[in-house]
């Protein structure tokens, strides 16, 4: 029988299933949450648009289950582990389609449950709705933070209720369309409401799918939160992600919904706190293909929300990401030095998470014609770290060596990079998660306050980075010496300095497209059309011009 038939017969079934559990589309939630012209709700103080929908529909949390990165990165895990294939995809939907997975996937006769993020029955309708409102809004609070929840075991609530943070919720509108009730829940506000689906551990596998005894850390944003100042301050993840500040930086009150006839609802007076569901993060490559290929990606936001959300990613990766400082530019003999602080500005390490991500430092010094005397991080068309010749550098080439950690950086074939490699079973590097049995490296910045003794110290805790002094808890120093001709004058000297970051490391592409799969090869066509020019983090210099 035809898959597209398959999908038809049982959407009745899905149908029902849906009713009994508490999840639903964002597409319900919108017929209140939404802005409409006549409605004062979901608007700041200059009556910019603010509605939970709205922000939320451009968002990777919105696109979660569409996101072409995942899903080829997915199809990798699957081809190199084969006989775990149905385990795998399980694993990788119950965050990135969870309300699919909350009702129980299903393959409908094709043998891969990933079916179901291009089928038209109901439950492919919720798989491709990602990570939506009644996901969060639905979690039970119960064991949220602690071991027993991570790697995406939370619950969801049984009754039906949608947690929000305000005493007294309007309860009638929401029974009376969805079917849902709302609920006071303060879990909603704090970090632990992200730690299930944001702390992920995974068991190194063989290529014949047996557990090997090493369990990695593969993603680890909350328990890195944990160890941090953010948490002694009760900075949590929403203060970032999901503000309760206009774009000025001042305290919202509104309407948190309007009636379905797009008029306010009398019954629904104005209050705080209300949260901006942005969800900014720093994921403009996939951000950008969503929105340049969305009839192949099925998406359903306009291009114009998109261009928002990129607009606020790169914001908050200039603004509240990192500084770079440059420091006691002298000249020994014939050598010039300097070094150059990073400081990271996040709640988290940076990058942090997925180890596709890196940053690095890309340094260029020019003397008194402006000619460069010294470079080191610079990059290619490709977003490829190359040397002074525009060569990329082997770390940067399929099956390449890593680039390690440096304390002092004298040639430009030595770069500062901040990333994460993983070693296999037996030590080699891999790019493929589920053989990660341990780091290779891991010298991404520490979010400040980190501490070894903390009780997510070892869970935590850089690699690679023993005997650098400098590389403490929400700062590293880098160490640049080299030599200059005998008329260099520091007068004439200028430094340059950029903090580099891309979402999708150049040398885990090359690894990921060599891999043939049709999720891969799909994936290869769009990311050779996008922009991969890194996004510039932070910049300093020094000197005279």
């Amino acid at each position: 029988m035809p898959h597209a038939l398959v999908c038809l017969l049982l959407l009745a079934l899905a149908a029902a299933a849906q009713d009994a559990a508490p999840v639903t589309l964002s597409n319900d939630c919108a017929l209140c949450h939404s802005n409409a012209s006549a409605a004062t709700a979901m608007r700041d103080a200059d009556g910019r648009a603010i509605s939970p929908h709205g922000l939320w529909r451009a968002t990777m949390m919105a696109n979660s289950a569409r996101d072409p990165l995942w899903r080829a990165v997915m199809s990798v895990e699957v081809a190199s582990t084969p006989t775990r294939k149905q385990e795998i995809e399980a694993t990788c939907m119950r965050c990135h389609a969870p309300m699919a997975s909350e009702l129980g996937l299903v393959d409908h006769g094709t043998g891969s449950v990933t079916h179901l993020l291009d089928c038209d029955s109901s439950l492919g309708q919720l798989a491709r709705d990602g990570v939506s409102c009644t996901v969060c809004h639905g979690m039970s609070p119960d064991g949220l933070g602690t071991q027993a929840t991570f790697s995406g075991a939370f619950t969801l609530n049984t009754e039906r209720r949608m947690y929000g943070p305000h005493d007294g919720p309007f309860t009638r509108p929401m029974q009376m369309h969805v079917g849902m009730t709302p609920t006071k829940g303060e879990h909603v506000t704090t970090s632990e409401l992200c730690a299930s689906c944001h702390t992920l551990e995974t068991r190194a596998l063989t290529p014949d799918g047996r557990e090997l005894d090493a369990v990695l850390v593969e993603q680890a944003p909350y328990l890195e939160w944990l160890n941090s100042t953010f948490a002694d301050e009760n900075v949590t993840c929403q203060d970032c992600h999901v503000p309760t500040s206009d774009a000025d930086g001042r305290a919202i009150t509104t309407r948190i919904a309007r009636n379905p006839g797009g008029r306010d609802f009398p019954p629904v007076a104005p209050r705080q706190p209300f949260g901006r569901h942005t969800f900014v993060g720093g994921n403009t490559l996939v951000l950008s293909m969503l929105r340049d290929h969305a009839e192949e990606l099925d998406v359903v936001a306009p291009a114009a929300a998109f261009d928002a959300t990129i607009a606020a990613t790169r914001a908050q990766l200039r603004e509240l990401t990192a500084r770079v400082h440059v420091e006691r530019l002298e000249r020994v003999g014939d050598e010039l030095r300097f070094a150059v602080a990073v400081d990271n500005l996040t709640g988290h390490k940076f990058p942090t998470a997925h180890p596709t991500r890196r940053a690095w430092l890309r340094v260029v010094v020019r003397g008194a014609d402006g000619a460069p005397l010294f470079v080191s991080g610079t990059h290619d068309e490709r977003g490829r770290i190359v040397d002074a010749a525009g060569e990329p550098l082997p770390s940067e080439r399929l099956g390449g060596s890593i680039e390690p950690h440096h304390d002092v950086i004298r040639s430009s074939l030595q770069v500062a990079t901040f990333e994460s490699k993983m070693a296999d079973a037996e030590g080699a590097v891999t790019h493929v998660l589920l053989r990660g049995a341990r780091y290779l490296k891991d010298d991404r910045l520490l979010p400040r306050g980190w501490r070894a003794d903390h009780a997510e110290g070892e869970r935590t805790a850089p690699v690679g980075t023993d005997g650098d002094d400098d590389f403490v808890a929400g700062r590293d120093t880098v160490h640049y010496a080299f030599a200059v001709p005998d008329d260099t004058s520091l007068e004439d000297v200028r430094v340059d300095v950029a903090l580099l970051y891309q979402p999708l490391g150049a040398r885990w592409a090359a690894e990921l497209l060599a891999v043939d799969t049709p999720e891969v090869e799909r994936f290869a066509v769009w990311y050779a059309l996008a922009d991969v020019t890194p996004e510039v983090v932070a910049t300093a210099h020094v000197g005279s011009r």
